[in-house]
This record gives structure tokens, sequence and C-alpha cells, in this order.
């Protein structure tokens, strides 16, 4: 018997030239999260050109997910690609990113056998591979037992709201993967393109995120008559008690990580800390001591914890530092470990030996230690991997090797060919 002439004929319908082009036009369309409409209307336009028929599935109006589907003949497995077009600055963001409004954050060009811009990695790049190989697996003629469903989804780089910033302005994650597998965007797999190294990965850290906050004497105190020295736990001024509860917290979150790191065979999480915001006071109006000032602390957690046993944790961490205070549980997104996803892992893994001959490693701990959508497909049990070219060309997240989006490319395209070619049966 001939060997299948087809996943060759395939590949050969994989241009590099064009690939970068695709990427290079999405890079270019700034789309911070909440902004994605542009960049879907390219996706959406793109798909159309390229003979797809390509729906979209929006919350709102002018920030929607774009779904199309490859018809399969209706025996094999579906599956699903999926990448996010938001991106993580927006260029008013000078309060938490110095140099938010350099082009690195909202452009993108190539220098050499690299395509810069920080949306080229996350998530334009991973997202034009598949873009490609489901174009060059329809251009060729291939024939799919099952359907391929390609999905550019918004609200993946979360916003969560708290305080007085609310929806719909400060609501991301709901109106991305979650709203389209809602609205019928399902299949028996799916395959998450982020960057990991072409490792693999099945398994994503959760979300807590808490407000906690501190509060100094009942009434302010003019600064002529503040009275010093003081320890910082008995400051009249919330602000500077926080100082205490920061330090006591970082050493915390050391502690924290290392006892519920969790390992399984689709990773390793290890549950990391941040304090991302802080707020105290007024900048017009310093004359006087602060009554409170509130800390946003995300907390990652693993599929086997619960938020409310760190809640307890805070709680005694203020406590035991002898300040005055609240914590506020205000966003709560599960970690999940996939299961039942060794079809479409094996179908990976032989298509990473047909390219490297090789199989591909589990993916590094930072990868998985992330909020990234498979969490959305595995929650409403979809088998879901996370599995992409290269993170970055020296760190930082600004560069992808072309070569390494080429070989992406094959890699999703021979995938696709693989599991969707393979009888369906009910789980």
């Amino acid at each position: 018997m001939k060997p299948d002439a087809t996943p060759q004929k395939v590949l050969d319908r994989i241009d590099a030239d064009e690939l970068v082009q695709l990427a290079l036009d999405l890079g270019k369309i700034d789309s911070p999260t909440g902004r994605e409409g542009e960049v879907g209307q390219y996706v959406y336009d793109w798909l159309l050109r390229n003979g797809f028929a390509p729906k979209k599935l929006g919350l709102y109006p002018d920030r929607f997910n774009v779904v199309a589907t490859l018809p399969g003949q209706g025996s094999g497995r579906s599956l699903v690609f999926n990448s996010h077009m938001d991106t993580t600055i927006a260029a008013e963001e000078i309060w938490t990113t110095r140099r938010a409004a350099d082009p690195i954050f909202h452009s993108a060009w190539r220098e050499g056998d690299n395509l810069i811009g920080n949306g080229i990695c996350n998530d334009k790049g991973p997202m034009a591979t598949w873009l490609i190989a489901a174009k060059a697996i329809r251009e060729s003629g291939a024939a799919l037992k099952g359907d391929l469903t390609l999905m550019a989804v918004v609200g993946e780089i979360g916003l969560e709201p708290v305080d007085e910033f609310q929806p719909p302005e400060y609501l991301a994650k709901e109106a991305g993967t979650r709203y389209a597998i809602t609205r019928g965007a399902v299949a028996d797999y799916a395959l998450v393109a982020e960057g990991t190294d072409l490792g693999l990965i099945w398994v994503e850290a959760g979300k807590a995120f808490f407000k906690i906050t501190l509060f100094g004497e009942d009434f302010p105190i003019y600064t002529p008559y503040i009275k010093r020295p003081t320890p910082l736990e008995k400051s009249p001024n919330a602000i500077v008690r926080m100082a205490r509860l920061i330090e006591r917290l970082e050493e915390w979150a050391y502690d924290y990580e290392q006892r519920h790191r969790y390992e399984c065979p689709g990773g390793v999480v290890i549950p990391k800390v941040n304090v991302g915001a802080i707020r105290g006071g007024v900048p017009y109006k310093i004359t006087k001591t602060v009554q409170q000032c509130a800390i946003y602390v995300d907390v990652r957690i693993t599929p086997v914890q619960n938020p409310l046993d760190v809640q307890d944790e805070l709680r005694r961490l203020v406590a035991g530092a002898g300040l005055l205070g609240e914590v506020e549980l205000y966003t709560y997104r599960k970690a999940y470990e996939g299961k039942q996803v060794e079809p479409l892992a094996d179908a990976i893994r032989r298509s990473h030996r047909q390219v490297f001959g090789e199989d591909p490693k589990v993916g590094a701990p930072h990868f998985s230690s992330m909020w990234r959508d498979i969490n959305c497909f595995n929650e409403v049990g979809i088998p879901s991997i996370t599995y992409g070219p290269g993170a970055s060309v020296g760190g930082g997240n600004f560069a992808m090797r072309i070569a390494d989006m080429v070989t992406g490319a094959q890699l999703y395209a021979l995938t696709a060919l693989d599991l969707c070619n393979q009888e369906r049966t009910p789980r």
C-alpha cells in the first residue's frame, strides 16, 4: 500500500511569506482587552476571503468572537483551534507600565528572522499559524472525517470588576471563550494555541483575587501633629500600616507557593502571589493621615484548592501582624486539570515526532501556572491542551522566530489531520 500523500500535500500549501504577512497584519492592529473589534473584523474578513463561513459570536456588538468551521464528513473526532485577539497593555496604562505607549505593545514589525511585538507572542503569532494551517488543509482538498473549528476570542487577558470598576467595561473573560462555547462552539477536543515552547500542558492555575483593607485611626491627624517614632503597625496612617502587611505578605507568598505546588502528567502549577494595586488617600489632599488603605492581591490556586482556605490564611496574616482590617474575595476562577486528553495528546505527539523525531516535553511550570483558556474548555468537559510555538526570543515576550511559527503551522495541520480523521466514539 502506498503511504498517504495527504499530509505532505497539506504541508506544501503552508506559505511562510503568507504566514509572516498575516501575523504582522494582526500584530499591527492595536487591541488591548476591551477594544478587540477591529482585529476581530480583520479575522472575520480573512476567513471569508479564504473560503470559510465565519460567524460573529459576541456578548457585545463591538467585541465579538470569530468562529468558523471546516466541516468534516461526520464520523470523526472534532477539534477546536483557539487563540485570543486581545493584548495586554493599553497606551494610557501609565500607572502600571512606565512605557505603556511604546510601539512594542501596539504594533509589530520584522527584524531579520524574528517578528517583534508583544501582541505577536501573545497571541496573534500562534493564531496566524493555525489560520494558515486550516487554509492549507482546505486548499489541499484533504478530507476530514470530523469538524475543525477555528475560534478567535476576546477577553482572555482578563479585566475583573471590583469597587466602582464594574461591567460592562470591566468584564472580560465572560465575553470570550466561555461565551463562544455556550453559543454552540463546541468540539470533542480543544487545542489552545499559546506559547509553550512546544511543550504539552493540560493543567492551568486558577485565580483568587482579594481586596485587603486596613484601617488607621478613626479621625485624621494633621501632619504637624504626627508623633514619631511609632511602630508601623501602630501608625495612625493606614498607608503606613500597609507597609508592614506587604512585608509579611511577601514572606507568606513564598511559603504559600512551596506548600501548594501541584504536579500532574499535564504540568506543574506553582501558585504565585502578586500585589497588583494599592489605593489610599487622594493625591490632591495629603495633609492628613489616611483612615483606610487597600491592596489588591492576585493569588493563583491549584485544582485542589478552595479559595476560602486562602481567605482564612490572609485573615490570620492580618490579625497576626496586629492590624485591623478586612479581607474580601472578589474574583474566583477555578483551576482545572484536563481529563481524557489522551487522544489529543497522542495526536500532538505523533505530529511532533514527525517534525522533530522525538516526543514533546511537558511545558515549563511558568506556562502551566498561568490562567489560559483551556480552563474554559476543561470546565465544561471538553478535554483541552495548551501547545504552541516559542514563547519569546530573549525573554520579555516581545518576539517570535519566524521558523518556529512555520513549524507551528505544520504541527497544527498534522495534528488536525490526525485527530479529525479518527473515528468518533461517545465518551
